[in-house]
């Protein structure tokens, strides 16, 4: 996947960017248009491999990487978008925290970034932009799971409880989208359901149950709760729920990467955390297997469809499918380095 979609940008020595779509189309070789958030989810699971498997080749890229997402977004890491910005400060943590790079300065300026956007209004939380007055889960969930790995853990026990007290379903205990204030002073909410905001709000509790030992318990019970919902309600026959391309197509692999915290760092003993644990891994291994046994093949290469419940469809440059985005395939990426972690762990 990394030969078809990390490209040199306009031949700037020392910089990588994924490209949008494989085949690209003009527009996406010449970077004429880039998702911020895809750069960050790119990296995250170049990180992944390279724990896994280290490359030297694979660690320069990931310099690129990182010097070509920092050079493109005008030489600076904010933007407008709180989402945005959480998940890079996620993905150069892990790069720092697994590698041993060195972008404290800049994780340091986006977590402050999360920081100032809390407001009181509607109870708490942050908004998706700048400007905005609709707070989501897709802004506030990685920001949580990003305040508890920076020590922020007061901040990031307020975000979790903010989400659990006003986006939870409670007819089936999956996390809506978000809310904003209505003109008659009524809280609007979109009750949308995302995979992706299913795993945001998992990874938070297994990240604050993990230091945060008087919320150990509480946690434990949120993410019991919100797998059997994943479980009942976003899979079919084991396999995690399918979306399209576009950002759509990152959403299910999100997921299973904060599934795979529950399957094998819930913190706990006991019949009831591997009661938790269990299934959660086994959405990961049934979902991976689906994926791998539907992907189409070229020269050996995968290319992963956005339902991995059926076949992909093989890309080529005049289609217009979904099999053709980034997106796509790296939350399929994901979802293998996921089912690795799984099985290696032994769950």
């Amino acid at each position: 996947m990394i030969g078809r979609h990390a490209r040199r940008i306009w031949a700037i020595p020392g910089t990588a960017l994924g490209v949008n779509s494989w085949p690209p189309s003009l527009r996406h070789r010449l970077f004429l248009g880039w998702n911020y958030w895809w750069q960050a989810h790119l990296l995250d699971c170049l990180v992944d491999a390279e724990i896994r498997d280290p490359d030297q080749d694979r660690r320069r890229l990931i310099g690129r990487l990182i010097r070509g997402i920092w050079l493109f977004n005008g030489a600076r890491w904010t933007n407008d978008y709180y989402d945005d910005m959480a998940w890079m400060a996620l993905a150069l943590g892990r790069a720092d925290g697994q590698l041993a790079t060195r972008h404290q300065p800049a994780i340091g300026r986006l977590t402050a970034e999360l920081l100032a956007a809390w407001s009181n209004s509607e109870g708490g939380g942050i908004p998706w932009r700048r400007g905005d007055v609709f707070k989501n889960t897709p802004a506030n969930g990685p920001a949580a799971i990003l305040l508890a790995r920076t020590g922020r853990l007061d901040r990031a026990a307020a975000t979790a409880d903010w989400i659990d007290g006003h986006l939870r379903d409670p007819a089936t205990g999956l996390i809506w989208d978000g809310l904003r204030p209505g003109p008659d002073g009524r809280t609007q909410y979109e009750t949308t359901i995302y995979d992706y905001c299913q795993g945001v709000v998992l990874g938070a509790e297994v990240e604050l149950g993990q230091r945060m030992p008087a919320r150990e318990a509480t946690s434990a019970r949120r993410v019991a709760r919100l797998v059997n919902a994943v479980a009942e309600n976003l899979s079919s026959n084991g396999v995690l729920t399918g979306h399209r391309g576009g950002d759509s197509g990152l959403f299910s692999g999100i997921l299973a990467r904060y599934l795979v915290l529950v399957a094998v760092e819930l913190p706990g003993d006991g019949t009831q955390v591997a009661a938790t644990r269990s299934p959660a891994a086994e959405l990961i291994v049934r979902s991976a297997e689906a994926a791998w046994g539907n992907a189409a093949f070229d020269d050996g290469l995968s290319t992963f469809g956005p339902d991995w419940s059926r076949p992909a469809d093989r890309p080529v440059r005049t289609s217009v499918g979904p099999s053709r985005d980034l997106s796509v395939q790296l939350s399929g990426w994901m979802l293998q380095e996921a089912a690795h972690n799984v099985v290696t762990a032994g769950v």
